[in-house]
């Protein structure tokens, strides 16, 4: 009987090194309502931590859309659109020749380019004439490596003349 009574009073009376601390719920830290962006070129910072809504970017893994809180991640970009729907509702496209996308666990997106360009910078127009000249290359009896070089240069002029002007209708044949 005294060994039980000795136990419970030296269990109770635990060093300080031995007692586990009780862990108290806290309130939740408050969610980042906006997203912080960083879109930087090697020649030029054209977002430099600024507040916006949304950042649509075209990954290697796909189109994603990333908002605030976004779950930490890095993305290859492939060449293509960016799309950055701003705080005042605005948004703004851009061209990207590819990069990287890094989204921190604080609501921070750095992007880094190699190039970049406002999609209001190209013409409709342009785009065209160059899709009407590699057509014509591929339609025409030269030799195998200018046609499979027009064939390569048809299909990314159609991709991007989608990107900027969605009413091209030419084909890739």
């Amino acid at each position: 009987m005294f060994s039980v009574r000795f136990a419970r009073s030296a269990l109770r009376a635990r060093p300080a090194a031995f007692r586990v601390p009780i862990q108290q719920r806290t309130y939740a830290q408050a969610v980042a309502e906006k997203l912080r962006l960083s879109l930087v070129l090697p020649h030029e910072t054209i977002y430099k931590s600024a507040d916006v809504v949304q950042v649509n970017i075209a990954a290697e893994s796909g189109d994603m859309g990333i908002l605030s809180s976004h779950v930490p991640s890095i993305e290859q970009l492939r060449p293509g659109p960016i799309e950055i729907i701003e705080e005042n509702g605005q948004t703004k496209k851009f061209f990207l020749a590819g990069g990287f996308a890094v989204v921190q666990p604080d609501s921070n997106l750095s992007i880094n380019a190699v190039e970049g360009f406002p999609l209001e910078d190209f013409s409709a127009d342009a785009v065209k004439s160059q899709i009407a000249e590699a057509q014509k290359v591929v339609a025409s009896t030269g030799s195998e490596q200018d046609i499979a070089e027009a064939k390569v240069e048809l299909e990314r002029y159609l991709r991007f003349g989608l990107i900027i002007a969605p009413t091209i209708s030419l084909q890739f044949s």
